[in-house]
């Protein structure tokens, strides 16, 4: 079971490499024009933007990242801010760099990857930090999906859904992408800092309404989306998608040989997403990436690959499966508000946790996984590109 356990690691640590970011920006930097300044924003902003120092030499360059990827950077200015909810360090990091691009005399590198929503928060006029933190929470809460949440983002923002290229202009504006988003809509990327926003107010009002949230949001909140009119089109950007969900997963395929690719990305409910999972990966290796959701209803510690893995457990279980074994991590490193990207489990997982029933309807599959030894930990990997998945059974 142990050499299962390293081969599943193996596989998906194939598909990690694929999501370099530094390898990603640098294979495209060679038609990208000479910037005035860099901006890289996201969990994978640092070896982004080292790559393009690398290429172009000493240029201005901003990073705001994570805190767990905020190590210093020769040649650049890298603020830590707060991720998934939005603080004070991020909300100045987002004054630096709407400062950085109202100043640009000249071309402007933007390199965009996933968490970049979250870490430069910068409220339209009537709003507060911790109004958009207020909304975030209630949005991670929700079960509802990344173009959803970034839907609501854009409109109490003034740098999401095209808000670099507003404050850039007439500059223009190139943008390398690291794709976290299943589908790679450029909008719903870190909320489309340089794409057309995903839509207006009232089909945010829309979502909120529909998932319960609107009579729990503050009340400037609900003020501005009710006042707001459409805002005109953003200026065009040149935006180029360097790496995404779909090549790691290509990646893990060819590293496993001989594997099942799951025909569809996994996204929806971590419940029914398992047992999507169960019903097709049969003999052998299957690999798959997505972005699940999981409507919170506990107080315990945990994320949505970590309870993924604790539900294929149980599924595998009622199928009578003897020898299997199943990672399923997020591509960051950090699967919510913990320091593991997801479970490594097997078999006989299951007997080693007390209640696994009553832990998950917590939402504690955290402490699930830890008194299995079943957690997966990765540290903070310097990339984003979604969650990725590997079932090897005998």
């Amino acid at each position: 079971m142990d050499d299962m356990h390293a081969e599943a690691r193996r596989i998906f640590d194939a598909g990690l490499r694929a999501a370099d970011p530094y390898a990603a920006v640098a294979g495209h930097l060679g038609n990208v024009v000479r910037p005035t300044q860099i901006i890289a924003v996201g969990k994978a902003a640092r070896l982004m933007a080292k790559a393009a120092l690398d290429h172009f030499g000493a240029i201005p360059c901003l990073v705001v990242t994570n805190y767990e990827n905020a190590d210093p950077l020769d040649g650049a200015a890298v603020f830590a801010a707060g991720h998934p909810v939005p603080d004070e360090n991020g909300a100045e990091a987002a004054h630096a760099v709407i400062a950085a691009l109202q100043a640009a005399e000249g071309p402007v590198l933007a390199l965009i990857s996933g968490g970049g929503s979250a870490l430069l928060p910068a409220p339209v006029p009537g709003l507060s930090l911790q109004d958009k933190a207020a909304v975030n929470a209630l949005l991670l809460g929700a079960g509802l999906d990344i173009r959803a949440m970034n839907l609501v983002r854009q409109q109490l923002s003034t740098l999401k859904g095209g808000g670099f290229l507003r404050h850039a202009a007439p500059q223009p504006v190139t943008a390398l992408i690291l794709s976290d988003v299943i589908g790679d809509d450029l909008s719903a990327i870190a909320s489309g800092p340089t794409a057309p926003p995903i839509g207006i107010a009232a089909d945010a009002i829309t979502v909120l309404k529909g998932a319960g949230l609107w009579a729990q949001l503050p009340e400037p909140v609900r003020k501005h989306l009710s006042a707001a009119s459409p805002a005109d089109p953003p200026p065009h950007a040149v935006n180029h998608l360097v790496g995404s969900n779909r090549k790691s997963v290509a990646a893990m395929a060819k590293a496993a040989g001989a594997a099942h690719v799951l025909p569809a990305p996994i996204e929806g409910d971590v419940a029914e997403a398992a047992r999507i999972i169960c019903d097709q990966a049969g003999p052998g290796i299957t690999v798959w990436g997505g972005e699940t959701t999981v409507v919170l209803r506990g107080d315990g510690r945990g994320g949505r690959n970590q309870e993924l893995a604790l539900r294929i457990a149980q599924e595998a279980r009622a199928r009578g499966w003897s020898k299997w074994v199943c990672l399923q991590g997020g591509s960051d490193g950090r699967d919510g508000p913990t320091d593991a990207a997801g479970g490594l489990v097997d078999g006989q997982v299951l007997d080693k946790i007390t209640n696994v029933d009553a832990l998950l309807a917590n939402n504690d599959s955290y402490h699930a996984l830890e008194q299995a030894g079943a957690l997966l930990k990765t540290g903070a990997t310097g990339t984003n590109v979604a969650d990725l998945g590997v079932m090897i059974r005998l």
